[in-house]
């Protein structure tokens, strides 16, 4: 019962944020300067989000029809590293998100950030981290989360910090988001190959993601409150 339901929850995930990764482009061909680049780097943020996910969340659902997670382990772990790349990718565009919404140069904080981008990129491509095996050593998953915990939350840091300033009514809920979706990943990340149910977080983890593509896509929509 518990596989149906992650395969349920998976396939309609990926299907809603395609969706509105669809509708994001579409929307695109009608959108105006100043705000156009704007809504095309959140747009290529959230569809790479998806590109991610749809090997991730995908090769799961396949693994589930192929004899179960456990006798599939590359198949699982060649899809959590394509996720690991476009994710990093993804905050690395909303870094640039956060420098056209508000019209910011680049200061040492936010280029530490895209630095802690670049060494989760080389970290998750060494060798070490054994993708392709079902015994991922914990020392390595470190290595590579940690550089993304510190660009993630400096990116909500940053969206929280300026919305407020500028008294965005978007940005500020996606700064939210982001932190309600690393307050589920962490516990995952420190704890899941001692405790395995505490996977079921990816869950929720998942959906704040999708809140915030849900709140991206209002700045193509809803000009009087995404346009500054």
């Amino acid at each position: 019962m518990v596989d149906i339901m992650e395969i349920l929850f998976d396939v309609s995930y990926l299907a809603i944020i395609w969706y509105v990764v669809y509708n994001m482009f579409t929307l695109l061909k009608e959108q105006k300067e100043p705000t156009v680049i704007l809504k095309k780097t959140l747009a290529w943020a959230f569809a790479l989000l998806a590109l991610g996910d749809t090997f991730h969340v995908g090769f799961r659902v396949v693994a589930y029809f192929s004899g179960g997670t456990v006798a599939n382990p590359a198949l699982l772990g060649y899809g959590k590293l394509a996720t690991a790349i476009t994710v990093t990718m993804f905050y690395a565009l909303m870094v640039r998100a956060w420098r056209l919404r508000f019209r910011k140069d680049h200061t040492v904080f936010s280029y530490l950030l895209l630095f802690g981008a670049l060494v989760r990129m080389i970290a998750i491509l060494l060798p070490g981290n054994n993708w392709a095996s079902a015994n991922v050593p914990f020392n390595w998953s470190m290595y590579r989360n940690l550089p993304l915990l510190v660009t993630g939350l400096g990116v909500a840091y940053l969206f929280l910090k300026d919305g407020k300033k500028a008294h965005d009514q978007l940005f500020p809920k996606i700064g939210i988001a982001i932190l309600v979706s690393y307050a589920f990943y962490t516990p995952v990340i420190l704890f899941a190959q001692y405790y395995p149910l505490l996977g079921l977080l990816m869950i929720p983890k998942t959906i704040a993601y999708l809140v915030a593509a849900f709140l991206a896509y209002r700045t193509f929509t809803d000009t009087k409150k995404a346009d500054l």
